[in-house]
């Protein structure tokens, strides 16, 4: 099963793109009529609402919006909750209330609408879209301005994007590799994520298991605490650093697939790899000293807590990462050792400007990090992983870690 769920995400992860990009080209299907009762309060915006909807109509034969004009009684209160009434009972899927001073800016547009569930909220979205565009004709009326000139006038300069490589071509960057070059920062920081805090569970899982069965002791038989943790963690690591590996080549491969150009280094890749281990045998060690004091998988869930909402700090700020990778922020995340990893790798994917001081320090960092926690986890592995029974508390632990 293990196997077949690492060659299962791949195909997964080819799934995802090549459908996504089939429904981003999908422009819906059939839709029953929506009908709109609209009162204008002007009077004077008939003739252009009445256009702006059947010209909608026209080019949507399979989604229509059926309008109804209602003329403003002289009891507006009375004519609402008329209308209102209709909204019930689902004879008008809209009442729209024009104000009379909506020409010169003052007034709004209200829309009353009952029950309206997500899959109503593109039509709601259109009626607004048709009533502004109806507005905006009778102001250009008014001003003898033909909409058609406004919209020239107001018409975006075409632009383009054109990118230097290193041998001097030129390629003309399509909107696509914009949205790539956002999203391929976030992709390592995930592919690291998933790697160290994925990979990682199996440690306090398997820690947990082989000492409530008892299996530990047999093991204990035969080598050191810190050999069998040791063992686990770079075991681990080799497996978690093929499984990203593979996911690393599906991604770029179902990228190519589809056209997007997508340029890694070897640069890049080391830096991610060099991360990736010191990170891992960084993390695992901590689980590896949480697992061994917990007796079930429901006390280790409730230490790991903490843990889990500090790497979920990169993953809701990635956005502000990629776009300042070089701000306080990030610095400042960069050089937080069991963070390090993922910020890093966001950093250095997303800019080429990350300074090679913080790069080192960084490093070092995650060096000096990694042997002292391996220290402080081994302490408490080699007693925790033989108590059974009652969790110990923080002094308990101390006295273990004191211990010689």
């Amino acid at each position: 099963m293990f196997i077949l769920s690492v060659l299962l995400v791949p195909f997964l992860i080819g799934g995802i793109i090549f459908f996504s990009h089939k429904l981003s080209q999908d422009k819906g299907g059939p839709r029953p009529a929506r009908r709109v009762a609209v009162a204008d309060r002007t009077r004077s915006l008939s003739g252009k609402i009445v256009t702006v909807f059947e010209e909608y109509n026209a080019s949507n034969p399979e989604q229509q919006i059926i309008l109804e004009e209602i003329l403003p009684a002289p009891d507006r209160e009375a004519q609402a909750e008329e209308q209102k009434k209709r909204l019930k009972d689902k004879s008008i899927h809209a009442y729209v209330v024009l104000d009379q001073d909506v020409l010169d800016g003052s007034g709004k547009i209200r829309m009353y609408l009952f029950d309206t569930k997500a899959s109503e909220l593109e039509y709601v979205s259109q009626v607004e879209h048709l009533l502004n565009r109806a507005v905006v004709n009778q102001r250009c009326e008014n001003a003898n301005l033909k909409p058609e000139l406004l919209a020239q006038l107001r018409q975006w300069v075409p632009s383009e994007r054109v990118q230097i490589g290193e041998s001097g071509q030129e390629r003309v960057e399509k909107e696509s590799e914009r949205v790539i070059g956002m999203m391929v920062p976030f992709f390592f920081m995930f592919l690291m994520f998933q790697g160290v805090f994925g990979m990682g569970h199996h440690m306090i899982t398997s820690v947990i298991e082989e000492k409530n069965s008892r299996v530990i002791e047999v093991l204990l038989s035969a080598l050191s605490p810190f050999e069998l943790m040791a063992g686990k963690i770079l075991g681990l690591a080799a497996i978690g650093l093929t499984v990203m590996s593979l996911w690393g080549v599906a991604a770029y491969g179902t990228a190519v697939w589809q056209g997007f150009d997508i340029e890694i280094t070897i640069e890049m890749l080391t830096y991610f790899i060099v991360y990736y281990c010191l990170g891992f045998i960084l993390f695992c060690s901590i689980l590896a000293g949480i697992g061994s004091i917990c007796n079930t998988l429901k006390e280790a869930q409730s230490l790991m807590f903490p843990v889990t909402m500090m790497f979920i700090l990169p993953l809701v700020s990635w956005v502000n990462m990629v776009q300042n990778p070089d701000g306080i922020y990030a610095r400042v995340l960069s050089f937080i050792p069991p963070l390090t990893p993922m910020v890093m790798v966001l950093r250095l994917s997303a800019s080429s400007t990350v300074a090679l001081w913080e790069i080192c320090l960084s490093l070092l960092l995650l060096v000096m990090s990694v042997p002292a926690v391996m220290f402080l986890a081994a302490r408490i592995f080699r007693i925790g992983i033989l108590m059974y029974g009652k969790r110990p508390g923080p002094r308990e632990i101390i006295r273990w870690i004191r211990a010689r």
